[in-house]
């Protein structure tokens, strides 16, 4: 993943609910991998989509389904958890705590 996104670049986060609540990168768009098919239609393909998970494993199975469909999409290596530890921003946080990849 480049060291900054392309402007035009989106974030695709498809980590669940809970995950996406506890922080996640701001301005991303979050769908769920178990809703990905579901919801193709908001996923923007005319864009360079950044496919982003806990780790890696889960974006990357999603990568692999959006080129499989018409999508220009890269799999996140080491995913939010990379993310974080580069000391990019993150945002969300539940309870009043701080954001945090969980």
């Amino acid at each position: 993943m480049p060291a900054e996104l392309p402007q035009d670049a989106v974030l695709l986060d498809v980590r669940e609910q809970d995950e996406w609540d506890a922080g996640h990168a701001p301005g991303a768009l979050h769908i769920p991998m178990s809703e990905i098919s579901a919801r193709l239609g908001e996923v923007p393909n005319d864009v360079q989509l950044y496919v982003v998970c806990r780790a890696g494993g889960r974006s990357a199975r999603v990568t692999q389904y959006l080129n499989a469909n018409g999508w220009e999409a890269v799999n996140v290596e080491g995913g939010m958890q990379h993310w974080d530890a580069a000391g990019r921003p993150l945002e969300g946080g539940t309870d009043g705590r701080e954001p945090e990849v969980i």
